[in-house]
């Protein structure tokens, strides 16, 4: 089978990336194998070239996110799949990934696709989609909260929390640049914030009164400037990393800071967490099902152009979500 690769170990560039000819996976009693159609790009797969996992032998099959129809099942088939369905999973960033013909995952985080959802929707709602998803549905509480800020409201993670975070009944208001106003706001955004002409502080005690936001996701790093932006009571998703609260008390001010880690789902071996990768893909791809949620497609490339839409999201440059189809 046809496969994207990082040749070896000291090969640490998206230029390096190699098409090669592989063989194709084999399936363990408790894993199905698909025949690929759609895949994902996200930006964990070009620093994931960049940086390596310890875990990784080579040539290594880059790549997390598919969907596609089963070929394979094994003996211990509990959610009893079947040759023939239509079915989606984000894949261990520790085993070889899924940038190929062919592709495996163990049973628990695979999930199914409604007939009137497409492969490449299916494919674009799984590691951006999820980690909103965990975020606002798994981490916060949402109880008592109207007001959201996240930021890089254009982004894979952005264009879907938007989005879930206006089904939550929240007021949501997003940073982006100039020239991505239009997506964040086609997806429902109440409040828009030019991050490189506006101060993002001035906006949000305009905006909230001087109280503070509920709830912040933080996927862009430097989380420690959000802390004096939480509300009393409010709550702070971390996607990168955590802030240094040496200095900060969040205690008085009732705050909490919240960690998300979505790939070390599958290093956890947690079933658990990984059964619920399915349950969330289960919900979002119902929504896109029932037309309440748009994955954000705003370009589809082939196959072979995967390593040029990797060096595109390095440089920060796209809007939504990359899709390459086979």
């Amino acid at each position: 089978m046809k496969a994207l690769v990082v040749p070896s170990s000291t090969t640490k560039k998206i230029s390096d990336i190699k098409l090669v000819d592989t063989d194709k996976p084999v399936i363990k009693e408790d894993e199905v194998m698909i025949k690929v159609h759609a895949l994902g790009l996200n930006p964990v797969d070009y620093k994931l070239v960049e940086g390596h996992n310890s875990a990784w032998n080579y040539p290594h099959i880059i790549g997390l996110d598919t969907a596609g129809e089963i070929v394979s099942v094994g003996s211990n088939n509990p959610k009893n799949f079947q040759i023939g369905d239509r079915v989606f999973f984000h894949g261990d960033l520790a085993k070889d990934g899924v940038f190929a013909e062919f592709a495996k995952s163990k049973y628990n985080s695979v999930a199914r696709i409604p007939d009137n959802v497409k492969y490449e929707e299916a494919a674009a709602i799984l590691c951006s989609g999820l980690t909103a998803y965990q975020a606002i549905f798994r981490k916060m509480s949402l109880a008592g909260k109207k007001t959201i800020l996240i930021h890089a409201g254009a982004g894979g993670v952005g264009t879907i929390a938007i989005q879930l975070a206006k089904i939550a009944g929240l007021t949501v208001i997003t940073t982006v640049s100039e020239h991505k106003k239009n997506i964040v706001a086609s997806l429902g955004a109440d409040y828009i914030i030019d991050y490189r002409h506006e101060n993002i502080d001035d906006r949000i005690d305009e905006i909230t009164n001087s109280n503070g936001v509920d709830l912040i996701i933080n996927d862009i790093g430097n989380p420690e400037a959000d802390l004096p932006r939480l509300a009393y009571n409010g709550g702070l998703i971390c996607i990168l990393n955590t802030p240094d609260i040496n200095d900060y008390n969040l205690s008085s001010q009732g705050q909490s800071v919240l960690s998300l880690n979505l790939g070390g789902v599958h290093q956890s071996g947690y079933p658990d967490q990984l059964d619920d990768l399915a349950t969330m893909a289960e919900s979002l791809v119902e929504l896109i099902s029932d037309k309440k949620l748009n994955p954000a497609i705003t370009k589809v490339i082939k196959f072979e152009d995967i390593p040029a839409g990797l060096a595109e999201l390095s440089e920060h440059k796209t809007i939504g979500k990359i899709i390459a189809t086979i």
